[in-house]
């Protein structure tokens, strides 16, 4: 996978209790506005392949595993699910910023990183410049709208959150069959928008009984802590710019409104439009992206 992030430095870095893998090019991008990268289920930082390459020229780029994913640590969890909640992913993801000199920066958030983002924008607001959410709305909106549809659609949502060990177990008798199945029904033409390299590191990282644990905690998290923090700040509003894209073929576009979904969640205008694919838009259509990125968040 070098030659996808050539010029990127990987390292392993201790934030906010725990150890993240990342990837950056901040050697080779003085003086350009960072960036950071967060990406979703059931994938790691490498969703990003197809983009970096795009951007490194404009952006001091930071893309890490989340807590619980791909090569980054899996903390011990408990009842309350505190471990995984997007309120300490997005600490994380603050302490590992300024840790590598960054006070303020733009987020682009995919899925589960775009939650992150959300939290972070709440939790952070001097921390972050702009904000761009892709293929969600928010995780409480969501919830409060379930119907049959979206039950259907996203039964993950409902099916992680049973108590452990159930999907844990359901899902080590055969993970990689689980994550191609998942990878396949979100995208809009299947597995054929991912690089085979890709698909095996994805399939190496959710091998590992440890990050099929995580990942549910994460869910379980979003289930409880997370909409008691979401509740909790019901009158906080993303005061960042802030952008939002999503796949035309996704569940997101079919049953919720996207922009008008995060206008209510926003002091500021919130601008967007769909994408002409499915959910993992990194992955299927990274110049459309790209050039959002570019216009968007500003470039050197």
């Amino acid at each position: 996978m070098s030659d996808w992030f050539a010029g990127f430095a990987q390292e392993r870095l201790a934030v906010n209790g725990v150890c993240l893998n990342l990837r950056h090019n901040i050697g080779s991008a003085a003086g350009r506005p960072p960036l950071l990268l967060l990406h979703g289920f059931p994938q790691t930082h490498v969703m990003w392949h197809k983009v970096v390459p795009l951007l490194a020229g404009h952006f001091a780029l930071v893309a890490p595993d989340l807590r619980g994913y791909g090569d980054s640590d899996k903390p011990q969890s408990d009842a309350s699910h505190a471990a995984y909640s997007k309120r300490a992913m997005a600490a994380d993801s603050v302490a590992l910023m300024r840790l590598l000199g960054f006070e303020r920066f733009a987020v682009c958030g995919h899925d589960r990183g775009g939650r992150v983002a959300h939290r972070m924008a709440l939790d952070h607001p001097q921390a972050v410049g702009r904000l761009m959410l892709l293929d969600i709305s928010p995780t409480l909106t969501m919830y409060e709208r379930t119907d049959m549809a979206f039950a259907r659609a996203y039964y993950h949502w409902f099916f992680l959150i049973q108590p452990e060990p159930l999907p844990e177990k359901l899902i080590g008798a055969d993970p990689a069959f689980y994550l191609r199945r998942s990878l396949g029904g979100w995208g809009s033409h299947g597995l054929e928008v991912f690089d085979p390299r890709a698909l095996a590191e994805y399939e190496r990282c959710f091998g590992d009984a440890a990050t099929i644990h995580a990942m549910c905690e994460d869910y379980r998290a979003a289930a409880s802590i997370d909409m008691e923090h979401d509740r909790a700040d019901s009158r906080a509003r993303i005061a960042s710019p802030l952008r939002v894209l999503w796949g035309e073929r996704g569940v997101v576009h079919r049953l919720f409104a996207p922009i008008a979904d995060w206008q209510a969640k926003a002091s500021v205008p919130v601008s967007g439009r769909t994408t002409p694919g499915g959910h993992y838009i990194a992955e299927e259509t990274p110049e459309l992206l790209a050039g959002e990125m570019l216009s968007f968040f500003g470039a050197s």
